[in-house]
């Protein structure tokens, strides 16, 4: 390789977002309706998406155009790099047959890669006509995108994030409020669900659950206004591709192609969203790139949750969704990667993690947090908690190649930088941060009042 870094020029960005369910062997189970169990409507899904985004979200079409409105703010950071992590490779010894790259999705403004799809969710919701949005937020990465896209289209924004996450990361808040957003940690006194959540506990640190409840809830209170979300369902993961589809072509610059393609998985928007272009390549032209997702230990639902339908929210506000769950009820440990405290996963991915066609491991945030700051110390990047489960990932897919004497390509994606996550790495370094040991009793807690519907 000639050069550390690949960028494609502007004629050679993605113009199209890939649909994985096209290709998918076995389709995802239809959302159902908690009330009749009959799978949801347009019209009920209209009530709280953007229209637009409900003919997305239920498309089986394997191409979707994105605007030209959206490639134009896209131009603002993409195409983002491709970038050979010769630096790490070094400290970790590794022979020459071993490379490790990263697509560095914190070049966004916003810091991470969840702007692909708040873009994209903004203007939809601006072509309608709508002036109000709302949704939730867990470590603040999507909280901020969509706060900075909201304000290029003229939409109000509120937003409900994890109140631990808002407490340990106050200056997520104050660039949501930059941009113009209102933001509440949840659980708030503002909703039903939040005080709820409040009279169980008034220590709550809240979940992604919890949150999601408080922001469905009020557009189901506010009929002007619609739910933005950033994770899970498939119209956002599919905005996401743009990240996989870059990557393609970049190592087709490069000369060189992965085996391994890893992401750290919450509700599954950055994982889908480099690792489905190359799954495209195994089931439609024969490739064997191996994907997987590494989730933490302390909310393991791929590793150690079951497979059934479950609202994607503490009070079932939600339609009922088919995944990989630990539970709607499942509160997880107060760990610093809070984009990845999610109970669930998305819809396509739990189905193709039913078909067995990627992995996933579950990691400790302990030794995520020293995969970070050795990547930072190398790379020169501080990574926001939630990439170092990648980085790790990737580490010790790279260990296992070298024990085994094998050549391997592996990419993982830098979903975002920890400048503002900074407390997770104070605590690191001061020795105070803890792993969290879930027993199979307290996973089964909440996975067992679950209704059988699957």
């Amino acid at each position: 390789m000639k050069t550390k870094k690949i960028i494609l020029p502007d004629g050679e960005m993605p113009t199209r977002w890939y649909n994985v369910v096209a290709d998918m062997p076995t389709r995802p189970l239809p959302m159902l309706n908690p009330a009749t169990k009959e799978p949801v409507t347009k019209e009920l899904m209209s009530r709280i998406f953007v229209d637009e985004l409900v003919d997305q979200e239920l498309s089986e079409d394997r191409w979707i155009e994105i605007p030209e409105r959206v490639q134009e703010i896209y131009k603002i950071w993409r195409c983002t790099p491709l970038v050979r992590a010769t630096e790490l490779e070094k400290a970790l010894d590794l022979p020459k047959g071993i490379k490790i790259y990263y697509k560095n999705e914190s070049t966004s403004p916003a810091g991470s890669h969840k702007p692909n799809s708040a873009v994209a969710q903004a203007y939809y919701a601006a072509k309608q006509g709508l002036k109000r949005i709302t949704t939730e937020t867990g470590g603040g990465q999507w909280g901020s995108a969509l706060s900075m896209a909201s304000a290029m289209f003229g939409l109000d924004l509120r937003v409900y994030m994890v109140k631990v996450s808002y407490q340990q990361k106050p200056y997520r808040g104050l660039m949501m409020n930059t941009w113009g957003a209102d933001v509440f940690p949840s659980p708030s006194d503002t909703t039903e669900a939040g005080r709820a959540a409040l009279a169980r506990d008034p220590d709550d640190g809240g979940s992604l659950g919890t949150a999601v409840s408080e922001a469905v809830e009020m557009v189901m209170t506010h009929p002007d206004a619609r739910y933005c979300l950033g994770s899970v369902l498939n119209h956002v993961v599919l905005h996401q591709t743009v990240i996989g589809e870059e990557a393609l072509r970049q190592f087709e610059i490069a000369g060189d192609y992965p085996d391994v393609v890893i992401g750290c998985f919450g509700g599954g928007s950055n994982f889908g969203g480099i690792a489905y272009p190359f799954l495209r390549e195994n089931l439609v032209n024969g490739r064997k790139t191996r994907l997987i997702a590494a989730e933490p230990t302390s909310c393991p639902k791929l590793t150690r949750g079951k497979f059934e339908y479950d609202f994607g929210d503490l009070a079932g506000f939600t339609p009922l969704i088919p995944m990989f769950t630990l539970g709607h009820e499942f509160h997880p440990a107060d760990i610093h990667a809070g984009g990845l405290r999610y109970h669930g996963a998305g819809m396509t991915a739990s189905q193709l993690l039913r078909d067995g066609l990627f992995e996933a491991v579950d990691i400790d945030q302990v030794e995520s947090l020293a995969a970070g700051v050795l990547f930072a110390k190398t790379e020169g990047i501080i990574p926001a908690p939630e990439s170092t489960h990648a980085i790790y990932a990737a580490i010790v897919e790279a260990q296992r190649a070298q024990e085994a004497g094998e050549e391997k390509t592996i990419v993982f994606n830098l979903s975002g930088h920890g400048v503002i996550d900074l407390y997770a790495y104070e605590q690191y370094l001061a020795g105070a941060l803890k792993n969290t040991v879930l027993s199979d009793a307290e996973i089964a807690k909440t996975i067992d009042t679950l209704e059988k519907l699957v």
